[in-house]
């Protein structure tokens, strides 16, 4: 057994504590006297040699600021006294961690001591109108999952028609899209007409048995390959449903397609080019669930399931006019789910409506062993709640600025009309983009291996932004950095329980990237739905500039969707939605299709 001096001698502190101290050694060689603890500095020298120039070049990175004599002492010492720590650092690639194998430390939306969310499971759905079946295959297409359901339950619409419908607009469409890589037409077909003979026999599952969808490709499909948009995942193919799939197999619903995402979720570029927007196909769709938000848009699946990490729900949705609902960080379970961080990561629907977005909400809620970050929760949701007396709260100064548009501003007044309360509130000047810091580092680690054998080489997009450049220089981030941000995303989480003990929701623009990274860090829900329309004379792009391939600017503005996001208390996606249907009611453009994809 060790002593404990030998073991702080050879751990990481006490290893850092030797490049500033080195006792002497013995003069004559001899072994230490028995009994005698372990000297600093007497472990082998291994490793490249350093200067003392290139730790005053690494203090640039770290922050640190040595004298001279620091440096000389710390080159002198590091081959015998940093082993032991370099050991630790690169022990754990000598173990077979599984991509889905979860840090020990998981993050809690819920701050200690507090109740979140609901006390009971209440789903009550808009009453049902009896419209009848459009003779068009594209009125048909268009029609929310909310009435679909309704005709299919009343046998006026077969799932197996329906799905047909969906394939063909698929085959006919999305060339100009790539908004699919994976089509399952014989999967889909063989589910549509199962979920036909089930419904024939007074087997109803539910409001989506029998609705065609689409998920992002970074969800495991069994027999179907899951290609996560990289080029070195295209022949991949899953055993095993990842868990959200299966709870929408129970539920009914027909899969119709793999929706592309960029390259291990970032944007709207993959190993099979850019997605682009339906509304304006000078334009990528944003990502990086472009796949879900074209597709969905274009009417070419019911409904689709995207995920976020920081955005890749809300953008998307925003850009393609479609109602993107992220829910709370642990309400939908991400077994089976590409991992690009494990405290971030969340899966949800992108729909045509919002009602449509609880109705698959409802479906995949719940926990699953192989995800220890979700929990157990309720959804209390009435399709026709009123909304009247309800405080809605916004912050002044980033509804005047950029990027808020006149869309946002009258969305506020849309809200005061229906006799909420806007209600303003603040946030402290803080530096939030450092919580960033968390997704760099969890990115970083969950893609370590395509780093060090050189596979993120292989992805189609090597510009500064895209993750070959950020993850490899995440690697420069250290363990008190991340310590660091996580301390402060408690005190952040601590400050937006503050505002929504004030205010029952928040209205905020939708590209607002203090909110984008707070609440996506904080794991409370949003809503992103569209309000209005925008003009805008220059294509947009979610990469950075590129002088040698400047972006399309239009001679004649052009009118694109523009979405709203609104954000709601923790596991409360119901108030949520009652009032993201009252402003779509107010606001009368969901339904607007995009041209050229609208018959």
């Amino acid at each position: 057994m060790k002593s404990r001096r030998s073991f702080l001698m050879t751990s990481p502190m006490a290893v850092m504590a030797a490049t500033v101290l080195q006792p002497s050694l013995a003069a004559d060689g001899t072994a230490a006297t028995p009994g005698a603890p372990p000297t600093f500095g007497t472990m082998p020298a291994v490793g490249p040699e350093v200067s003392a120039s290139t730790f005053a070049e690494a203090e640039k990175l770290v922050q640190v600021t040595m004298s001279e004599s620091q440096r000389d002492m710390a080159a002198l010492s590091w081959r015998t006294s940093m082993p032991a720590m370099l050991e630790r650092r690169t022990g754990p690639r000598k173990v077979a961690l599984a991509a889905n194998l979860p840090p020990a430390t998981q993050w809690n939306p819920a701050l200690p001591g507090t109740k979140q969310g609901p006390l009971r499971n209440r789903f009550i759905r808009s009453k049902a109108i009896s419209l009848p079946l459009p003779k068009n295959d594209a009125d048909i297409a268009f029609a929310p999952v909310s009435q679909l359901s309704r005709w299919v339950e009343a046998r006026l619409l077969s799932s197996e028609r329906l799905t047909r419908i969906y394939l063909a607009r698929i085959a006919r469409l999305d060339l100009q899209l790539r908004s699919v890589i994976t089509l399952t037409a014989s999967h889909a077909l063989a589910q549509a007409r199962q979920a036909d003979k089930e419904i024939a026999t007074g087997k109803y599952r539910g409001p989506l048995h029998g609705i065609p969808y689409g998920v992002k490709d970074l969800l495991d499909t069994a027999g179907i390959a899951t290609t996560w948009g990289a080029e070195f995942y295209k022949d991949r193919i899953p055993t095993q449903d990842a868990s959200l799939v299966a709870k929408l197999n129970r539920a009914g619903a027909v899969l119709i397609a793999k929706l592309s995402l960029g390259a291990l979720a970032l944007n709207d570029i993959w190993f099979g080019g850019q997605t682009m927007n339906p509304w304006l196909l000078e334009e990528g769709a944003s990502g990086s669930s472009a796949g879900p938000g074209a597709a969905t848009a274009a009417g070419l699946v019911a409904f689709s399931i995207g995920s976020e990490t920081g955005g890749s729900i809300v953008s998307p949705s925003m850009r393609c006019g479609v109602t993107g609902l992220r829910p709370t960080f642990g309400r939908v379970a991400r077994t089976g789910a590409m991992t690009l961080c494990w405290s971030l990561d969340k899966l949800g629907p992108m729909t045509r409506s919002v009602e449509d977005a609880m109705l698959v909400l409802q479906a995949i809620s719940g926990p699953d062993a192989g995800d220890v970050g979700s929990v157990a929760s309720h959804i209390d949701f009435e399709a026709g709640r009123p909304v009247k007396g309800l405080k809605v709260g916004y912050i002044p100064a980033w509804m005047q600025e950029e990027p808020a548009t006149e869309v946002d501003r009258m969305a506020l007044e849309y809200l005061r009309g229906l006799g909420m309360v806007p209600t303003p509130v603040q946030l402290p000047d803080w530096p939030y983009q450092s919580l960033n810091t968390i997704l760099f580092a969890e990115g970083a680690a969950a893609f370590e291996d395509i780093m060090l054998d050189g596979r993120a080489n292989q992805l189609k997009v090597q510009v500064p932004d895209a993750w070959p450049n950020m993850l490899r220089q995440a690697r420069f981030l250290s363990a008190v950095d991340l310590v660091q941000a996580d301390r402060l995303r408690r005190k952040v989480a601590t400050e937006m329980a503050r505002v929504f003990s004030q205010v029952d929701v928040m209205l905020v623009p939708s590209l607002r990237d203090e909110m984008l990274t707070i609440s996506n860090h904080t794991g409370h829900p949003s809503l992103t739905l569209r309000t209005g329309s925008v003009h805008i004379s220059e294509a947009r792009s979610d990469w950075a500039p590129d002088p040698a391939h400047p972006l399309p600017k239009f001679s004649s503005s052009r009118a694109v969707p523009h979405g709203v996001t609104l954000i709601g208390r923790l596991f409360d996606e119901g108030t949520l939605a009652s009032v993201g249907i009252a402003l779509e009611k107010a606001a009368g453009v969901a339904a607007e299709r995009p041209k050229g994809f609208a018959a």
